[in-house]
This record gives C-alpha cells, structure tokens and sequence, in this order.
C-alpha cells in the first residue's frame, strides 16, 4: 500500500484547489460577454468582482515568503486572479455610466491604497513571518468572507424578483466547489486562515445553488413572457426594472 505524505497530499489538494478557483475567476466570462455586447452593465452587480479583486491582492501578500513561507501555491492563484479581476472591473468601468463609474474607480483607488499601507505597515513594524502571517491572515479571513458573501445583495434581487437571470450560474456552482476544495487543503496542515472564510463560502455557495434551484423555473416563465411581449412591441414588467 503507497503511504502519501500530508504534504504530498496537501499539494495535490492545492493543485485542485488552483484549478478550480481559476475555473471559479473565468466563470464570469460569459457575463461580461453579454456585457460587452449589449455595450452596457444592465442590471449585474460589480460588488462581486470589487470583493474578488481585494481579496486576491491580499491573499498575494498572504502567500509572499516574507510573510508565510511555503504559500507558492496560494501567491500563483490569487495572482492570476487579481488579473482576471482587473479585466472584469475594466470593463464594467467602460459599459457602466458616469455616475456608476466613478464610484467603481474610487472603490479600486481605495482598496489599492489599503493593500499597499497594510503591506508597508506589516513589512516595517511586524519583524517576523509568524506575526506578519497572523496580521495579514486575519484581513485576509475578513477580505474572503467578503468575496463569498459579495453575492448576498444579487441573492435579494433573486427573491425580489424571482428570477434568477442576473446571478450567474457557473460563479456560484464554482464558488461552492472553491470553498469546499480550499477548506480540505488547510484542514490537511491547519491553516484557521483558510478553513474559516472558505468553510463559510461553501456554505454561503450551497445556499446560492439552492436559491437558483428554487427560482430556475419562475426565470424561464418571465423570460418567456418578456420575449412574447417584446415581439407583440409591449413593455414588460421586468423590463421596465431592467431598463429596457
């Protein structure tokens, strides 16, 4: 019988984890396709993506040697993350309005100078990895919460409207797996980091999945409905919500 080691198993683990969260960072993709060709934002939230872009940075200076050593793992998927991230918010900057965009460019601005002063702090007044990694660790604890619970104000307009039409499918199916896959890589070699935000975001994730099952069928009858009105040139109810 081959014995693997917690090691060897808390890399295989990781590995998972790194393609199924960036699987989780490009399952927006067809979103911001809809969004690029409709040339407007509609009505998708960009609170998702501005919880993910936050949370990846802090997660990069989480996993940096000078902070907790044997992270490489951690630094290669929030850092094509945060790239991925920087695409989505660009383009929800050019398809949203005036007033819609200055708010997104001063949130970024925002949670670029809180990264950059929590990293100067932490390098210059915290002399060791154990207490750098305690610091960064619990923002970072707070910052993945954030990103798992970012979808709770589209969640509100799922049950407010009864359809499920602006909460993508993928992100959420991606954001249970993400959440369960990086909760067993921390439970191998304890990390209280890691297990906490992502034991919460797997459960966060399956109430998500349970809320589009629930609302799947009700979507499909308003989607119907909005086209037979649209081709009899009627004005929907959801789409006067919508802006149409």
């Amino acid at each position: 019988m081959i014995m693997i080691s917690k090691e060897d198993a808390r890399m295989v683990v990781g590995i998972i984890g790194n393609i199924i969260a960036l699987v989780l960072f490009l399952s927006p993709v067809p979103t911001f396709y809809r969004i690029w060709k409709k040339k407007s934002v509609e009505q998708y939230s960009p609170i998702p993506y501005l919880a993910t872009f936050i949370n990846c940075a802090l997660w990069v200076l989480y996993g940096l040697p000078f902070v907790h050593p044997n992270s490489t793992l951690v630094v290669t998927i929030n850092g094509a993350g945060l790239v991925i991230e920087i695409v989505y918010l660009s383009l929800f900057v050019t398809f949203s309005d005036a007033k819609k965009r200055l708010k997104l460019v001063a949130v970024v601005v925002m949670e670029c100078v809180f990264v950059a002063v929590l990293a100067l702090l932490v390098l210059n007044l915290a002399h060791s990895t154990k207490l750098r990694s305690t610091i960064v660790g619990s923002i970072c604890m707070i910052g993945n919460i954030m990103m798992y619970a970012s979808p709770l104000a589209v969640m509100k307009l799922v049950i407010t409207t009864r359809s499920v039409e602006y909460m993508p499918f993928f992100l959420s199916l991606f954001s249970f797996l993400n959440g369960i896959s990086w909760t067993a890589y921390a439970l191998i070699r304890f990390d209280p980091f890691i297990v906490a935000p992502n034991g919460m975001g797997s459960i966060l994730g399956l109430a998500q999945l349970l809320l589009y099952a629930t609302f799947y069928k009700s979507t499909q009858r308003i989607m119907a409905e909005r086209k037979a009105q649209s081709e009899l040139g009627l004005p929907g109810k959801h789409s006067q919500i919508n802006g149409v």
